[in-house]
């Protein structure tokens, strides 16, 4: 899955390797990824603009190995109330680029501070079923940041291992009834969280175009 010389001798993912792999494979530009990859028919009308967001996919360069930084949305907000999510949002018109839309939501959601953020690339754009435009930032972070959480956005903040994320053997296809439609997605479930949809899909993502 990963070039040689990227893992740990338990099998964790080196941060330094994977996202010297990434910025390579990142540059070379994709494809853009979204809901209707799976559901066709469940694509956003032409006719309806899209609404720019981009995310911030944190990887942390632990010596153990790297981890993402995930966050629980409240279950107050409007969209995707209660969900796991990256850092993110909508791109303001003060933003220069998605990265810095990423990087402002992360110091508002989390209290991620940028001066510890390393941008590395963008993935492709993911298109939404709910019409949402989201360019994902890969970013490396080091270890010794401190998170200090919007609590109106964010219940909590918490780590997974990259090495997990990235596991083919761990992505799920999985279906739901929306709208009296069956909904295919991806989901990578981790203990007791459950890491479905937009997410999963661009985990999904950065695994195809970096991994692969």
């Amino acid at each position: 899955m990963a070039a040689a010389g990227s893992r740990t001798p338990s099998g964790a993912l080196l941060a330094s390797a994977f996202l010297a792999r990434a910025a390579e494979r990142l540059a070379r530009g994709g494809v853009p990824d979204g809901d209707h990859v799976m559901n066709p028919d469940m694509a956003p009308p032409a006719s309806v603009p899209l609404i720019d967001a981009a995310v911030l996919v944190p990887v942390v360069d632990r010596e153990d190995g790297a981890t993402v930084i995930l966050t629980q949305r409240t279950a107050e907000l409007s969209r995707h109330a209660g969900q796991i999510a990256f850092p993110g949002g909508k791109i303001d018109p003060g933003d220069a680029t998605p990265a810095m839309a990423a990087l402002r939501e992360a110091e508002e959601e989390i209290g991620l501070a940028r001066m510890l953020v390393h941008v590395v690339g963008e993935l492709p754009p993911y298109v939404s079923r709910t019409g949402f435009r989201i360019v994902p930032v890969l970013a490396g972070v080091a270890a010794e940041h401190v998170l200090t959480l919007n609590v109106s956005e964010v219940v909590e903040a918490f780590e997974v291992p990259l090495a997990f994320l990235l596991d083919p053997a761990n992505h799920r296809r999985a279906t739901r009834s929306f709208a009296g439609k069956d909904r295919y997605f991806w989901e990578i479930p981790y203990g007791d969280r459950y890491i479905w949809g937009v997410t999963a899909g661009i985990l999904r993502g950065l695994y195809e175009q970096v991994c692969l």
